[in-house]
């Protein structure tokens, strides 16, 4: 057996499930050994219970094709099989929330692409390069669990992730009114045209909870531990709309902000390319080169130019322009399905590796 961690994924049959598998074939660290989902998936090999349902552009990796599948129900069988897990099931939150503490206790770490923990005042919601030291929190929330290796981290909503990293970039600016509209993907809802061919050439404007987490979500990880729990920031005040667009992959939100000290649109751009933490630093095997890449062309960022940008895992930024109403405006592009949820997830259980909160058991 390889040094790799062995690595579990919960609800691998869905969308995101198939994106981490996806995303983890030859990864350096990490090893899928073990693949759970609902009971009506398990028993069957990983290529049966899929089906015709396989989303990915890429083929189903020959490694977990006959890979029997086992019930994520059954915790206790999955856990002793994996150093951690990646969370993607399709359950109620208050579900998930049990299941995936449940996961916890038994020593295994569980690393969620779900919302169900992003307010659990002791779990982590961590974008790696803006607020990692949010993980010390982990040690707080070991102790309420009463474990010593396991514990919940989860990262946010993949609506965030095309302006919220420009928020922290900013933050010497002092960014106080933030109005942003998203154009979200179809594969945010874990469709595909062939799925939902009733969003071809249409637009809904509405995805249920996604404006309040969109509003709320940056503020948390923008805020600071403070006793043994995450307080959110007070600001930037934000309001949100949210738009499911025909486009497969791909979030782009069109933004303006108002600042309490007045930046040069060069120095915005400057703060931007230049952002970066400890993914780049470690140089972790999921982590963007550049985080942030600024296009100067009027008609970028593009879903079809620019969503696979660093392997889909960087965030592209243009069209950052001076506003008669706000100070400036700007579109951001980010990958929802690998920089918003699993290729997220997994950049995350790097850095958690890195600190040394997962380790071999």
């Amino acid at each position: 057996m390889s040094n790799k961690l062995k690595v579990g994924i919960l609800g691998a049959t869905g969308m995101v499930g198939q994106r981490f598998i996806s995303l983890l074939e030859n990864h350096p660290w990490f090893e899928v050994t073990t693949l759970a989902a609902s009971p009506r998936s398990a028993g069957k090999s990983y290529e049966e219970a899929v089906g015709g349902r396989w989303k990915m552009t890429t083929p189903m990796p020959e490694a977990v094709k006959s890979m029997v599948v086992k019930n994520v129900n059954e915790i206790e069988e999955v856990a002793k099989t994996v150093d951690f897990v990646f969370s993607a099931v399709d359950m109620s939150k208050d579900e998930i929330k049990k299941i995936e503490e449940d996961y916890a206790k038994t020593e295994t770490p569980v690393v969620s692409n779900n919302s169900a923990h992003r307010w659990t005042p002791d779990v982590p919601m961590v974008v790696p390069e803006i607020n990692p030291a949010h993980f010390d929190v982990i040690e707080f929330q070991k102790k309420r669990l009463g474990t010593t290796r396991g514990f919940v981290a989860v990262k946010p909503n993949c609506s965030i992730q095309s302006y919220a990293p420009c928020l922290a970039a900013w933050k010497e600016f002092e960014p106080v009114e933030v109005v942003a509209t998203t154009y979200q993907a179809i594969s945010g809802a874990g469709k595909t045209f062939k799925d939902w061919p009733e969003m071809e050439g249409n637009v809904i404007p509405y995805i249920g909870g996604e404006e309040e987490k969109s509003e709320q979500e940056p503020l948390r990880v923008l805020g600071k531990v403070e006793d043994g729990v995450i307080k959110k920031a007070d600001a930037p005040k934000i309001t949100c709309q949210c738009i499911r667009v025909p486009v497969l992959n791909g979030h782009t939100a069109a933004v303006f902000i108002k600042f309490a000290k007045k930046p040069t649109k060069e120095q915005l751009i400057e703060k931007l390319v230049n952002f970066s933490g400890i993914p780049q630093e470690l140089e972790l095997p999921s982590a963007p080169k550049q985080f942030i890449q600024y296009l100067e062309e009027d008609n970028r960022p593009q879903v079809r130019e620019d969503v696979d940008y660093e392997n889909g895992m960087g965030v592209s930024i243009g069209r950052l322009r001076e506003d008669s109403i706000y100070d400036y405006k700007f579109v951001g592009l980010s990958h929802n399905t690998v920089r918003g949820a699993a290729g997220g997830a997994v950049l995350c259980a790097e850095t958690l590796k890195a600190k040394g909160f997962i380790t071999k058991k």
